[in-house]
């Protein structure tokens, strides 16, 4: 007789698997959302949006006629602009939550040697995005802005619009927060094994003309921009690459070790056994060698 028993079904371990790894990112995502909300509630507090927005300002202010500002055409844009200069900020305050959040999403999917490295990657991570980002407001901004200017006539008043400013300031700002995790993502790729430091070294020339490429999308078209973006890139790539050897020979697992010895003593062993059969032959060989010798007539 055929039972008419069910068969258990195997895809349900993998959906509730599934389910929980959906359930984890959920969460992940809810603390990095209230982590942003409170340090947008603490920055409205203290300093302020305005203030914030007078100190990005700065750059720009400058390079003005004396008395000059910065105008709002857009109806909603005295709403809007303080209001996204503040989720920036934000962000940008809360970065590292963000990040921590990040790994520990990914985190039960390494190894206990790997993990020990997550924090300090998190927080250099976060030290080379404020690092850009510093890097842009206190001297590319100003350079570049001389540089415009340079170009008008003295017909032509500088006043620019608050929308179109903010816009182009946070796109920098992301631009270089983001070229500036170059050591970042070269230690990771040798880190996972995708490349080698060998691979990196020969593909330096090309990593150049890839920075200068970026820089001319992700900059406004002028030279200054351009070579302040292109050239840190290809420093930190440099930097990255030193990295990425430290990291190579700290984050090997202890077992790794052991085993490269214990592949050495068996290969040892397996020429000693090879050896002995050798022996054991050449032996068995006299031997028939004398015994033919010995039935000759």
């Amino acid at each position: 007789m055929t039972s008419n028993k069910p068969e258990p079904d195997e895809s349900v371990g993998t959906e509730q698997s599934f389910v929980q790894h959906l359930l984890e990112l959920r969460n992940r995502l809810v603390y990095a959302f209230i982590g942003l909300l409170i340090c947008m509630g603490a920055l409205a507090l203290w300093p302020g949006p305005a203030t914030l927005i007078d100190w990005i300002a700065i750059p720009i202010q400058a390079h003005m006629p004396p008395g000059a500002k910065l105008i709002a055409v857009g109806v909603f844009s005295p709403f809007f602009i303080p209001l996204k200069v503040l989720m920036m900020a934000a962000f940008l305050m809360c970065l590292p939550w963000i990040m921590y959040q990040a790994w520990a999403f990914v985190a039960p999917g390494l190894y206990s040697h790997e993990k020990r490295f997550a924090i300090p990657l998190i927080l250099f991570g976060s030290f080379l995005a404020y690092g850009g980002i510093a890097f842009v407001q206190l001297l590319v901004l100003d350079k570049m802005f001389a540089f415009i200017q340079a170009f008008a006539p003295p017909s032509v008043a500088a006043t620019p619009d608050i929308a179109s400013y903010v816009e182009a300031i946070l796109s920098l700002y992301l631009a270089f927060g983001l070229a500036f995790q170059v050591p970042i993502v070269v230690i990771l790729l040798v880190r996972f094994g995708m490349v080698t430091v060998e691979q990196l070294k020969a593909f330096r020339g090309y990593f150049i003309v890839v920075a200068f490429v970026i820089a001319a999308f992700v900059t406004p078209p002028d030279v200054i921009s351009q070579l302040s973006l292109a050239i840190p890139m290809c420093i930190l790539y440099e930097f990255g690459m030193l990295g990425a050897k430290w990291f190579e020979r700290s984050s090997k697992s202890p077992d790794d070790g052991d085993k490269s010895d214990d592949s050495k003593a068996a290969k040892g062993d397996a020429g000693g056994m090879s050896r002995a059969d050798d022996k054991k032959d050449g032996a068995s060989s006299s031997v028939s060698n004398d015994k033919d010798g010995s039935n000759v007539p």
